[in-house]
């Protein structure tokens, strides 16, 4: 494999990316602009009803964040008439026929004039909606690649899916396609038409029950993870990428299509600057807990790794594969991750908090130190429900007999209880199959990518994405911690 310069490649070209005000987006537009701000157009589509509220979603979400602020002292004066000549907002709807396009010279200056397709429009909810999480990860993968056909310049397209197609498959994973109609367990039957039509039919039975929204919603919740086990996948979010894989496979054509599937996104390793984090990411949510001392034990086999990767060399990986894939007829698959070159375990992020939060506490809102201890780790399902029971249940079940013995007196308290325990229950059968994922993610396509970069052309150290140069101690303890701290604790 050989490439041209990538960023010769992106000069003048015009690239429409999808789901814009996402985490990776907005790491990919900064990093288009800054490194190569002779592209030639951003088009940048986003939910929003009209282009006034795309454009203060543009300043509010995307431009006004930290991530931008290399860019703002770089252009300085500049930056308001290089932003409204190079980026162009698009109000849309990918979940839609046409990408839910309103405005029709748009729509054909785009169709015209559009060289690369970014799809990174997604719901990551785990337990999303049944409903909302076909629209976007399934129906929209087809709607981008039937609008994808329709550019007549368009050099390739590269959809952003997510490593966990494999569901809880263990041992190496190649990198190998979704096949239509193919379940994780061999369960046979799987059909996405007949997923769409189910799962709207559920919606209108809900409704003419005159089910409350958020009933409806907690009921679509449930039914996309009852539908996703099914067939093999722990949850709504992985069933619904992998039906969108599909899709693409099935209607690519003579299309070239990158399908670029990230492990578990951390804080950016390198650029713009270390540490920058938006959201809670998955593994985030646990040094939260952990760091305000809400966390008292931690759930996971401590031997098992967690592939992680950091949000700029995702984006660089998107890179360097749109370069390498344009005008090239085909299907190729990335998984991009570090299991296999360079991993990590439970055990460490383990230690990495601890040593973390024992040398920077955080100061909670009484403007007192928080005191971490080492956490009380069980290495099992059944360990967890012998705690859970020993220590909660059976209070339940007392504050239960005294709650009806006292007239419902504690009714209150009853409920609050239950209320957390039967969330911190379903939290933990979200997370259950990433504590004791036995996979790893071959990495043989993105491994002959990165040597591509690194021998045929002189960018590498501007388009890094090999995990092997990360010192995981040195990121996590000066680097992606505090990054959460700063962006994320609140």
């Amino acid at each position: 494999m050989e490439l041209e310069s990538l960023l010769d490649f992106i000069q003048n070209k015009n690239i429409l990316v999808t789901g814009a005000a996402g985490f990776l987006a907005k790491i990919f537009v900064e990093k288009i602009l800054r490194v190569q701000p002779n592209v030639k157009k951003l088009y940048l589509l986003l939910r929003a009803p009209d282009t006034k509220t795309a454009t203060q979603r543009l300043h509010n979400e995307i431009l006004g964040k930290d991530l931008f602020r290399v860019l703002r002292e770089k252009w300085g004066a500049r930056m308001n008439s290089i932003v409204s000549e190079k980026l162009t907002m698009v109000p849309g709807d990918i979940s839609k026929e046409g990408l839910g396009l309103q405005d029709s010279n748009l729509r054909e200056e785009i169709l015209s004039q559009v060289d690369v397709i970014v799809n990174l429009a997604a719901t990551t909810n785990f337990d999303e909606r049944y409903d909302v999480a076909l629209g976007l990860n399934t129906m929209g993968a087809k709607c981008v690649m039937s609008f994808a056909k329709l550019c007549v310049k368009l050099e390739v397209l590269v959809h952003v899916s997510t490593a966990y197609v494999w569901g809880e498959k263990a041992g190496l994973l190649p990198e190998h396609p979704c096949l239509m109609g193919k379940s994780l367990n061999g369960t046979p039957g799987l059909d996405i038409e007949t997923e769409i039509r189910i799962a709207n039919e559920e919606v209108r039975r809900l409704r003419s029950e005159q089910a409350s929204e958020a009933a409806i919603t907690l009921a679509l919740k449930d039914f996309g993870l009852k539908r996703a086990s099914i067939y093999g996948w722990p949850n709504t979010y992985v069933f619904t990428k992998a039906m969108g894989e599909m899709l693409i496979g099935e209607h690519r054509g003579n299309l070239p299509v990158v399908i670029l599937r990230p492990t578990i996104i951390t804080s950016t390793y390198k650029e713009p600057f270390p540490g920058w984090v938006e959201g809670i990411r998955t593994i985030d949510s646990v040094a939260v807990g952990y760091g305000k001392g809400k966390l008292t034990f931690f759930l996971c086999d401590v031997e098992a790794i967690v592939d992680i990767v950091p949000a700029d060399m995702v984006v660089n990986a998107i890179i360097a594969a749109m370069v390498a894939h344009a005008n090239e007829p085909g299907e190729v698959i990335y998984q991009v991750g570090s299991s296999v070159r360079n991993p990590v375990r439970y055990k460490d992020l383990h230690d990495y908090g601890f040593r973390y939060f024992t040398r920077k506490p955080w100061i909670n809102k009484d403007g007192k130190p928080v005191t971490v201890h080492k956490c009380t780790v069980m290495s099992s399902m059944d360990s967890f429900r012998r705690y859970m029971t020993l220590r909660y249940l059976l209070l339940l079940k007392g504050l239960e007999l005294v709650n009806i013995a006292f007239c419902k007196y504690f009714e209150g308290t009853y409920t609050d209880l239950n209320r957390k325990i039967k969330f911190v229950m379903r939290l933990v059968e979200l997370y259950r199959p990433y504590l004791f994922f036995k996979g790893v993610f071959d990495d043989l396509n993105t491994e002959k990518l990165r040597i591509a970069v690194r021998e045929t052309t002189t960018e590498e150290d501007m388009f890094y994405f090999d995990p092997k140069i990360i010192d995981w101690e040195d990121y996590f303890m000066n680097t992606h911690i505090s990054g959460v701290v700063k962006y994320v604790f609140k």
